[in-house]
């Protein structure tokens, strides 16, 4: 039985939900790539309030963060556990450094995984953020 878009949108009401309660940053991605919502501590991570960040895309993050690895060099989306979750829906992990709205440079360790309503119905994904502190580096 197919569902619809009402059920199928239960799975990212429910995350939100989750993700709203959570401590550390987390930011939803529908399966278009574009951020549906993050929660406080992410805002304070980015320094950008949701209210400015909901509705943008992939690549509009990519432009404005200028993600890259932990030598300096610029990724790709593909080399993000955030693009790999929403190119291949698989759960990816690894280490960031992204610049602020405010333009300071943060080093972090990210998780993402996919949302799934049903085993083959991919609803979006679910990216968790936290700081790697000056001591860890």
């Amino acid at each position: 039985m197919r569902e619809t878009p009402e059920q199928r949108n239960l799975v990212l009401i429910l995350a939100r939900a989750f993700a709203a309660q959570l401590a550390t940053a987390v930011f939803l991605l529908d399966p278009e790539g574009t951020v549906i919502y993050y929660n406080e501590a992410a805002e304070k991570l980015t320094r950008r309030p949701f209210i400015e960040g909901a509705g943008e895309t992939i690549d509009e993050w990519m432009t404005r963060t200028r993600p890259r690895d932990t030598e300096g060099l610029e990724l790709p989306v593909q080399e993000l556990p955030l693009g790999t979750t929403m190119l291949k829906q698989e759960p990816a992990h690894g280490i960031v450094i992204f610049r602020t709205a405010d333009g300071v440079d943060r080093q972090v360790e990210t998780a993402s995984f996919p949302l799934f309503a049903h085993t083959e119905d991919f609803v979006g994904s679910f990216t968790i953020m936290w700081p790697i502190e000056e001591d860890r580096r």
